[in-house]
């Protein structure tokens, strides 16, 4: 059974960067992709990374930059120049396993 636990949000500056790490125990890591959502909005992808290779949201390429440890079966985003409007719960999730974490949330103050 696949379980995915986030963590690394908090709070940070606008212009400020954090790294967000999934832990995806169980995993095979073919496809594992990060998303995001606001509430009253619908959640949305950021970006995924399938056995080595990344694919990222228009919006948010060039900001962010998603990395894989198979030998710590962990997933990062890491993301830089942070917005107010990156505020979200961000979320990871195993294709292959459909299995979602439970969230870390990211809050980018002004």
């Amino acid at each position: 059974q696949v379980r995915l636990v986030e963590s690394g949000g908090g709070l940070v500056q606008a212009g400020g960067s954090l790294r967000l790490s999934c832990l995806a125990s169980g995993s095979t890591f073919d496809t594992i992709g990060w998303y995001r959502q606001v509430p009253g909005k619908q959640r949305e992808l950021v970006g995924s990374v399938t056995r080595g290779d990344t694919n990222y949201a228009d919006s948010m390429k060039g900001r962010v930059t998603i990395s894989r440890d198979s030998a710590k079966n962990t997933v990062y985003l890491q993301m830089n120049s942070l917005k107010p409007g990156d505020t979200a719960v961000y979320y990871c999730y195993d294709f292959p396993g459909d299995a979602w974490g439970q969230g870390t949330q990211v809050t980018v103050s002004a």
